[in-house]
């Protein structure tokens, strides 16, 4: 089964936590969008932080050196985002799929980072506490129940928040699997850390569908 990473916004941890599943799960991983910093991408990123040596990662449908939400950057590019161009790597892997952003981020006149969720994908949803998050993450998890996503499950990172955790998860009717602690420092071995924590619940959850 694949694992589709999304998450409330920008910046609330999901190359982290992908870094962590392809870690948990030995999983191949993909981003299919990168808009910015081609140097160093999401995928550098993630590949610099996982230790087993079966994951593969497979490049980019699109690479987009400005630092923009996707359909701004490719319009500047002349580039045109065709959801047809972007083609899942064929893999007998699992694979994780990060997205960019949050679910409602265009990638051009007519589609956003939602379009690219197939029915049989496990979402990941990363929600981080700040002021407004409880309502940022409630409307992610309702939009994907409207699109009839079925397998969709929480994790929270960075300082926690019982009373909000609670709330969301009462409210959503969503599991919440884990809890990403505001580490100091992003290194090998702390994703390793919470990979071993993760992987038996990462691994049922997803050997339950395939």
């Amino acid at each position: 089964m694949n694992i589709f990473i999304t998450g409330i916004g920008t910046d609330v941890g999901k190359t982290i936590v992908s870094a962590i599943v392809v870690e948990a799960l030995q999983a191949d991983y993909w981003k299919p969008i990168q808009a910015g910093n081609l140097d160093w991408t999401d995928t550098h990123t993630v590949a610099s932080l996982v230790s087993n040596k079966k994951s593969v990662f497979h490049p980019e449908a699109f690479r987009l050196k400005t630092p923009m939400s996707p359909h701004a950057a490719a319009e500047i590019e002349h580039v045109d985002i065709n959801l047809k161009k972007i083609k899942r790597p064929k893999t007998k892997n699992r694979l994780v799929i990060e997205g960019a952003g949050g679910l409602l981020v265009p990638l051009n006149n007519q589609n956003t980072i939602v379009d690219l969720i197939r029915p049989d994908d496990f979402v990941l949803v990363v929600s981080k506490h700040y002021l407004g998050s409880i309502n940022h993450t409630l409307m992610t998890l309702e939009i994907l129940k409207s699109r009839k996503l079925k397998n969709i499950k929480l994790i929270f990172k960075g300082i926690p928040d019982l009373s909000a955790e609670s709330i969301i998860e009462k409210m959503s009717g969503i599991t919440v699997i884990g809890l990403i602690d505001q580490e100091k420092q992003i290194t090998p071995e702390m994703v390793s850390k919470y990979a071993s924590q993760l992987k038996p619940i990462l691994k049922k959850l997803t050997d339950s569908q395939t």
